[in-house]
């Protein structure tokens, strides 16, 4: 008997697993917080014999060198990643023995990076699941353009083989279980489905019933753009990353809130965007604790900058911390709980912006206003509002003078964009509203949509 747990990382849009049997246990690629990994293990009873990466993250800190130093697990990492601490290297067809009947064989599969490896876990001799990672993706593949550019069309085709080889490998009911996929930019495309098989990627992956010629194509004109954190998130990870430290940052008082702004500094309001359009810290900037945190936060901040963080609550505070701490936003400098009212110094007030919608945009466009798009350039591609202008958001805080002077009407595609992005305008003096809509309700308010 094996069992496998899945271990979200929501916000980022990966999973980790815990996979074994009655006695002991591997972990696939951990985050860095491995106290909820210890947790997982601790339920099953099980203890970790093995923790095994992937490949070398490209997008969040890995908790693999913690997690074995710990429980003196066997840390297995593939024999070609160049990484500066002590490992167990493994090499294509490698075995480990986990318990009893189970076992784990690692299977080269390059294209996401150049050493990639999956691993597959064999139940008394019988493939039932193959740890995939960045390479074979439910529907799709990982990227192949976040090692070199040189290398990206190289890795493209390598995916195709790599998809290939576990598929020819593989029996078709055994499960696929990647690392990437859940909403991650490390994957070149999206997917519905949360669960999937070798028999059902064969039938509906594109890297599986295309050749290689189209799929390849297809998957370089697909590509999207990379946060800018991930540049950092391969070394720290090849370095050996530092334990982490989720014990809470200091308060911050008004004053002291106040004169971090002053410093330059980054201070974050947490609170849904809703709540922060009606009244926040004037010069603060929203990103919603149950939005993609860590990415955009980590995306858009200079790397290295203090950040302060402001929540509703001391819940919402650590899992904001939790998440950061995954892209190496480690401490912030200081933090405060509560609402804008205890937040703002002696004489300020708490300031605001108007929300609306595309209709309400509708009634107002032949007037004096500027339109704002701060979606990607790939969703710009299929089609945008006229006369727009377009500044993608995780560009906007280099490129605000490029803004049209006038009140800014900011759109993206849901809301939650465009409220980071109102708060950077707010915060540097340009009145704003934010459109907090479905961009496919555009249309439907009358508004002129041109497509490319």
């Amino acid at each position: 008997m094996f069992f496998v747990d899945a271990i979200q990382l929501e916000g980022l849009g990966n999973r980790s697993y815990l996979a074994g049997g009655r006695h002991a246990a591997v972990v696939v690629d951990p985050p860095c917080d491995v106290d909820q990994v210890l947790a997982a293990a601790a339920r099953r009873g099980v203890r970790i014999s093995h923790v095994v990466e992937t490949h070398v993250h490209n997008d969040y800190v890995t908790g693999g060198l913690e997690l074995a130093r710990i429980t003196g697990a066997g840390y297995l990492v593939p024999a070609g990643a160049r990484v500066s601490y002590a490992r167990t290297p493994v090499a294509d067809g490698d075995t480990v023995d986990l318990d009893a009947d189970l076992t784990l064989a690692a299977v080269a599969t390059p294209g996401h990076t150049p050493h990639h490896t999956a691993y597959v876990l064999s139940d008394e001799g019988r493939p039932v699941a193959a740890f995939t990672g960045g390479s074979l993706l439910i529907g799709t593949v990982g990227r192949p353009d976040l090692v070199e550019p040189r290398l990206t069309e190289y890795l493209a085709r390598a995916q195709h083989a790599s998809a290939h080889r576990l598929a020819d490998a593989l029996p078709d009911d055994a499960a696929v279980l990647p690392t990437h996929g859940f909403g991650s930019f490390c994957s070149s495309a999206q997917a519905d489905a949360t669960d999937s098989t070798i028999g059902r990627e064969k039938a509906g992956n594109a890297a599986l019933t295309t050749d290689a010629a189209t799929f390849v194509a297809d998957l370089l004109s697909g590509l999207d753009d990379i946060p800018a954190y991930y540049t950092h998130m391969g070394p720290i990870n090849a370095g050996g990353p530092d334990p982490v430290d989720l014990t809470a940052p200091s308060t911050a008082d008004p004053q002291e809130i106040a004169a971090r702004l002053a410093a330059g500094e980054w201070v974050v309001d947490l609170r849904n965007r809703i709540a922060f359009a009606e009244g926040h810290v004037a010069g603060s900037f929203n990103f919603e604790a149950d939005g993609k945190l860590a990415t955009y936060l980590a995306w858009l901040i200079p790397w290295g900058k203090p950040v302060t963080l402001l929540a509703e609550s001391a819940e919402q505070l650590a899992a904001a911390q939790r998440e950061l701490v995954r892209v190496g936003i480690d401490r912030p400098a200081a933090a405060a709980t509560g609402g804008p009212e205890r937040w703002v110094d002696v004489g300020q007030r708490p300031v605001s912006f108007p929300r609306s919608t595309f209709a309400g945009l509708a009634e107002q466009h032949a007037g004096d206003i500027v339109v704002l798009d701060v979606r990607r350039d790939s969703e710009r591609a299929k089609g945008w509002i006229e006369g727009s202008v377009h500044i993608p958001v995780h560009q906007l805080h280099r490129r605000a003078g490029e803004v049209p002077e006038g009140t800014v009407w900011v759109h993206c595609a849901a809301g939650m964009r465009a409220a980071i992005a109102a708060s950077l305008l707010h915060a540097i003096g340009r009145d704003v509203v934010a459109v907090d809509d479905s961009y496919d309700a555009a249309g439907e308010a009358g508004l002129t949509i041109t497509s490319g």
